[in-house]
């Protein structure tokens, strides 16, 4: 009996602590829901910024925007956020300290970093005499006419579009796209195109020239 009286007091004594300990983590938590959006603050239109790097300086953390330059991360108060883009000014945010609820929304705007270049000037002649010559002498022949016709013909670019692999850039702007659209709508089901407008319309306007009829075969 009275080694049940202790084990149910220990019981008691961990779960008033752990109770306690929580609480006492509740009410000291600096934990903030940091999300907005990063608009091209430029011109007067204020264009959406894909892809800006957003990093907690000083912790090695952070995320980026999505296609549409939404963003959502956790920081912490007095943490100073930085955006990075190429082509567009460094700008940086400091997360208030007096903020009294645990999510806080922002809208930031980057300007473009124009950074001028010399001029270089290309000349494939020395003057215009001269190209005039070198144009005139050209000896097109039939061959090469024909060599033109066929790598400009559409079979010829169809194939190509669908036969050559994607290079590095398309692959990581795809694999992007891609995350960002899952990161979006993380936490909640996505949108289905049952419910889209558009997508009904582009429906009937199908219907309408009879795509969906069968071809009568010859």
């Amino acid at each position: 009996m009275q080694i049940k009286t202790i084990i149910l007091g220990l019981a008691i004594f961990l779960y008033l602590g752990t109770n306690l300990n929580a609480q006492q983590i509740g009410e000291d938590s600096t934990l903030v829901q940091f999300s907005g959006m990063v608009l091209d603050g430029t011109t007067e239109n204020l264009v959406p910024i894909p892809y800006v790097n957003i990093l907690v300086k000083g912790k090695g953390r952070g995320t980026y925007t999505n296609f549409d330059g939404f963003f959502s991360l956790v920081t912490q108060k007095g943490d100073v956020i930085v955006f990075s883009a190429i082509g567009y000014k460094k700008t940086e945010f400091v997360i208030p300290t007096n903020l009294e609820d645990d999510h806080y929304s922002f809208v930031q705007l980057m300007t473009t970093d124009t950074i001028n270049l010399p001029t270089a000037v290309v000349f494939p002649w020395p003057s215009r005499d001269h190209f005039k010559l070198e144009f005139l002498a050209m000896d097109v022949t039939h061959r090469l006419q024909q060599n033109a016709a066929e790598n400009l013909a559409n079979e010829k670019l169809a194939m190509m579009r669908n036969e050559i692999p994607s290079d590095g850039i398309e692959n990581a702007s795809y694999h992007l796209r891609q995350q960002a659209a899952k990161t979006y709508y993380i936490g909640q089901t996505p949108p289905m195109n049952i419910f889209n407008p558009l997508a009904w319309k582009k429906f009937y306007d199908s219907w309408k020239r009879g795509d969906f009829k069968r071809k009568k075969k010859k």
